[in-house]
């Protein structure tokens, strides 16, 4: 079944005009979604707006846009002015320079999607593809969209053309301020660690040897579920014998003869100079009221 695409509009390259559509490069449906839903009837919430000063729910025809100028004080904008402000989405994607692709570090990289060309591009879409690959440098670009100005990157991908989304210079934080010590590495732990990394390496990536066994795992309690079978928790696992020096913990990783992604990883074992705090993320949430 061909993809459907998201967009369209026009990639420029000097005087030649491409057009051409936008396709998702990721598959959403793959994920598992929770609903909140009333336990009382079985019924989907809504989400409503709340007003902490009025104590009440505000409708959408009462909420505006604001901009917060100093704590709790904000500039309102009307619907009009919000337009004003907004560049006009034109969806042109204009090349500005090409560069060679590993000079764009992946720290830049946010989404990506596939162009393919609309009708009557597919010539100049082959040739600009043709081109990059041959030359092994992509294409950084203005993409006017959604009102927005992005900068993309083109690369070549496959036989066609895949566009990067980047960040911004500013929108990258500087990695000086990730705190690194003061640990030193010996050159015995350095050789044992390189051995380590030779003896599981592969010179091609695989995605598909990976699956995502969390998700897997879920889908089948679900499933469990469904059919009317209750679900517990699985027992936690015993904890394992640690390791506290960092030679005997690459001598032992060596002699277990690697590990396999897909057959279970082992978790690594903490070892002197490997100090740190275990750390968790979560996704941040709008402030809404379900009602």
């Amino acid at each position: 079944m061909p993809a459907r695409a998201i967009a369209s509009g026009t990639v420029s390259f000097g005087l030649v005009a491409i057009p051409i559509k936008l396709y998702a490069s990721g598959e959403s449906s793959a994920s598992i979604r929770f609903n909140m839903v009333h336990e009382k009837c079985g019924t989907k919430v809504k989400y409503r707006y709340y007003c902490p000063t009025d104590d009440e729910l505000v409708e959408r025809d009462e909420i505006a846009k604001g901009y917060e100028v100093s704590k709790g004080r904000y500039v309102l904008f009307s619907p009009d002015e919000i337009k004003a402000l907004l560049p006009e989405p034109t969806n042109a994607i204009e090349i500005t320079e090409f560069v060679p692709l590993e000079q764009v570090d992946a720290v830049y990289y946010e989404k990506a999607y596939y162009l393919g060309p609309d009708k009557g591009g597919e010539k100049p879409y082959r040739l600009l593809s043709s081109a990059m690959r041959k030359t092994g440098r992509a294409a950084l670009a203005r993409y006017a969209a959604r009102g927005k100005n992005y900068l993309v990157l083109l690369r070549p991908f496959q036989e066609g053309l895949l566009m990067q989304q980047l960040r911004y210079a500013d929108e990258v934080r500087p990695f000086e301020e990730v705190p690194l010590g003061d640990a030193e590495v010996k050159d015995a732990e350095l050789d044992l660690a390189v051995q380590l990394v030779e003896q599981i390496a592969t010179d091609e990536f695989q995605p598909g040897k990976y699956e995502d066994q969390v998700r897997h795992q879920i889908q089948e309690m679900i499933d469990r579920k469904i059919e009317g079978e209750e679900i517990t928790a699985a027992p936690e696992a015993a904890p394992q014998a640690k390791i506290i020096d960092l030679m005997e913990a690459l001598k032992a990783s060596l002699q277990e003869g690697g590990t396999d992604a897909d057959a279970g990883r082992k978790p690594p074992q903490r070892a002197d100079g490997a100090e740190g705090e275990d750390a968790s993320e979560s996704e941040p949430g709008a402030e809404a009221a379900a009602g």
